[in-house]
């Protein structure tokens, strides 16, 4: 890594910069892009000896310096209009400045830069916030205890406004623009799919947090990772839940996107393993907001079981709203995601109501509470598993980075592929594509506002109440 010397540094912003040298505040007034010529004194250091090359060049803002040099900066109004003499001067300045600078910037060890997207605003806000959550607390808790190959860690978390283009193009820019040491995933399996390219090309280790679509692990990647339970069981809880208690007829809709579609064919599947008939299996387009051509047919058609997957969480409460006020109604309705939003929209209207839930904060798992302790202090609200899922996948990072004691990533892979542990999230282990063996979910449903997990049986707090009552007998 090289030393930080000067006010800026060539393609980096302020705030990047600051992360690569932490002594150095950027000059007030100096921007990304520089409004002029720059001159440069890049100092090729041999240990923290002397500089053994002082090139002078005169270069556009957008050049990177050599590998292992010390940028220096300075910005001068009109490089052609200096006398040899004071370019020769201004060298002398700025030498001297870099070798009084080295004292300070050359002990302090760069940051580990952990690269990211999350979508923190577009449809997927609701799982992405407490994703990135996730990360920026496991980046405190890590720092506490003495940070990591003896540095301290810094995650750089953009936006990707739950676009896969966009993620596309923010994977790209943190990994050769910003130079991180590493990256962790985004939210979902269509993003993530989507950065998998990108990844994989650049030979980063990328653990997933919150991708469940199998589909994503079936194309030969070497270097992805799975931490949620396969997609294909999102619903089966809900099935499983449905024969226990003697129902027959079940009903299956998904949005139409990567991950919802897969968590539909398993609920299918499965339903038809234990002897259940499916009787209605229709995808809807994203951004659907009348679900009244479904809710009819399901009214028609007795549905005793009604199993809902999205991506957009949003869609499960249009979709309880509008069965409310036509007043279908089915003995059990499941979603693949439980979040503490969707009681808080519907209020009373979400009782009965189950869903897939890959982590609760009342599980046996190490660490648990302490998480959700500091969780609530920090960000004022109860951890989803969106956000347990990232703390979790942050926490075998770390644990995969230590064991092999390098960042290289075939090193990394071999330890992840071996790795067999219980993160606060929950069971990690994987087979040789990366693809998650060891965690099932739970499921729960809304029994007087709270959510309590009814499957698996081992793990459950409380009993299903099945059937669900009338809408008029609630």
């Amino acid at each position: 890594m090289p030393f930080c010397v000067g006010p800026h540094t060539f393609g980096l912003g302020a705030a990047t910069l600051s992360r690569r040298c932490p002594l150095l505040h950027p000059a007030e007034g100096l921007t990304q892009r520089a409004r002029g010529p720059i001159l440069l004194i890049f100092l090729h250091l041999e240990g923290t000896a002397a500089a053994s090359e002082v090139p002078v060049r005169a270069l556009e803002f957008e050049e990177l310096p050599p590998e292992g040099a010390v940028p220096v900066v300075v910005e001068v109004k009109n490089i052609r209009e200096m006398s040899m003499k004071s370019r020769s001067t201004a060298s002398m300045i700025v030498l001297l400045g870099a070798l009084f600078w080295l004292g300070g910037c050359a002990e302090a060890e760069a940051p580990l830069l952990i690269g990211a997207t999350m979508s923190e605003t577009g449809n997927l806000t609701t799982q992405g916030v407490p994703a990135r959550n996730g990360y920026q607390l496991c980046e405190t808790h890590v720092n506490e205890e003495g940070g990591l190959l003896g540095r301290e860690v810094s995650f750089v978390i953009h936006d990707d406004e739950s676009d896969p283009e966009t993620a596309v193009a923010l994977y790209e820019r943190l990994i050769v623009e910003e130079d991180v040491d590493a990256v962790m995933g985004p939210y979902g399996s269509t993003l993530t799919e989507a950065v998998a390219a990108v990844t994989e090309a650049h030979r980063m280790v990328h653990i997933s947090p919150l991708a469940a679509t199998t589909s994503i692990w079936e194309q030969g990647r070497r270097y992805l990772f799975m931490v949620l339970p396969p997609a294909e069981l999102f619903l089966v809880g809900l099935v499983e839940i449905a024969a226990d208690h003697d129902l027959e007829t079940v009903a299956i809709l998904a949005e139409d996107a990567l991950f919802p579609r897969a968590a539909a064919a398993g609920a299918v599947e499965r339903a038809r393993d234990l002897g259940l008939e499916v009787v209605l299996e229709e995808t809807y387009p994203t951004g659907t907001e009348d679900f009244s051509w479904v809710l009819e047919r399901i009214d028609a058609e007795g549905v005793e079981v009604f199993g809902m997957a999205a991506s957009s969480l949003d869609d499960f409460v249009v979709v309880v709203d509008q069965m409310r006020e036509d007043g279908v109604h089915v003995d059990m309705f499941g979603t693949s995601g439980a979040v503490d939003e969707f009681q808080e929209a519907l209020g009373e209207a979400a009782e009965y109501t189950y869903g897939l839930s890959a982590w609760e904060p009342g599980l046996p798992h190490p660490g648990i509470d302490a998480f959700v302790e500091a969780y609530v202090q920090r960000f004022g609200q109860m951890p989803s598993f969106h956000a347990a899922g990232a703390y979790g996948s942050c926490q075998l990072f770390v644990e995969a980075v230590r064991r092999a004691g390098t960042l290289d990533p075939d090193a990394l892979r071999e330890e992840l592929l071996a790795l067999e542990t219980t993160t606060v999230f929950g069971d990690y282990a994987v087979d040789e594509r990366g693809y998650q063996t060891a965690n099932q979910g739970v499921f729960i449903q809304w029994q007087d506002g709270e959510k309590l997990v009814v499957w698996p049986a081992e793990v459950a707090t409380s009993a299903p109440r099945v059937p669900t009552p009338p809408w008029d007998e609630r």
